[in-house]
């Protein structure tokens, strides 16, 4: 099979296949049917922008047929309101119920956040999950460590990000390094990916927004992710594939307690260039 092949019977010669692909790979003129140019495939970047926009399902992709990509399901389509309310409420969980997350269900939603944007459909983010409580409590250990060493060595920052404090409360209570999550997450990838920095950021909101369709809160786990990416024993402890880095962590669970109203938010500072 090429690249990409488009049925001639029942394409409408519309052109948006042409109009919607990021690298240009489809010649369009005006009343015929468009073909792709030459070395499509080496730039085709598999997106698949051009498959699922066709109004008639006429064009099919080699590694992403037509029929391989479910169609929307309008009735589901978010209106402004619903998408406004379900971002707004978005909260941060610190307080999570002692249940543990099936790992269907954390296969689900890592496989929900892979559709997550990524510069040039790169998609190298990958996963590290940990439910293992033993784990968990020999990490947080590992993080206060991590905290005692920016206290002595890099005091000022130490102090904004109230460091001592964190210490204070691990010393009477280590469940407030990992707030007692059943679960964290790990995005990482190769440390020469130079855009797996966003890659993973991005995946991993996704990851936080779908979990609230599950029943499950996410909690960026800010302190781990600094230890797992400047402090020696918790690279080791972690032990990710060689050459990669964390691109952050997030703790995952049920929520202990439910949101009932929308928190205000600082007004946002704009320059408009109309």
């Amino acid at each position: 099979m090429n690249l990409i092949e488009i049925n001639q019977e029942s394409c409408n010669q519309d052109g948006i296949c042409a109009a919607v692909c990021p690298m240009h790979l489809l010649d369009f003129e005006k009343g015929q049917i468009p073909k792709p140019i030459d070395h499509a495939d080496e730039l085709c970047i598999r997106c698949g922008h051009c498959v699922t926009v066709c109004p008639t399902s006429s064009l099919s992709h080699r590694e992403m047929a037509s029929d391989q990509c479910l169609p929307v399901q309008k009735e589901l389509l978010l209106s402004e309101a619903q998408c406004e309310q379900f971002l707004r409420n978005r909260r941060s969980i610190r307080v999570y119920k002692d249940k543990p997350v099936s790992k269907e269900d954390l296969q689900r939603l890592i496989e929900i956040a892979r559709y997550a944007p990524s510069g040039h459909n790169t998609q190298t983010a990958e996963w590290l999950v940990l439910a293992n409580k033993d784990d968990l409590q020999k990490y947080s250990g590992i993080i206060v460590d991590w905290l005692r060493w920016m206290v002595a060595n890099m005091p000022e920052f130490a102090a904004s990000m109230h460091m001592e404090d964190t210490i204070t409360g691990a010393e009477k209570d280590m469940n407030v390094i990992l707030r007692d999550a059943p679960v964290v997450i790990v995005a990482h990838a190769h440390q020469d990916d130079l855009l797996a920095s966003t890659t993973g950021t991005i995946a991993l909101t996704y990851l936080e927004l779908a979990a609230t369709g599950m029943g499950l809160g996410c909690c960026w786990a800010g302190f781990f992710n600094a230890a797992s990416t400047t402090f020696p024993a918790m690279m080791e402890a972690l032990s990710l594939p060689e050459g990669h880095k964390s691109l952050g962590a997030m703790m995952v669970g049920y929520p202990k307690f439910r949101y009932q109203r929308l928190p205000m938010r600082n007004t946002p500072k704009i320059i408009w260039r109309l």
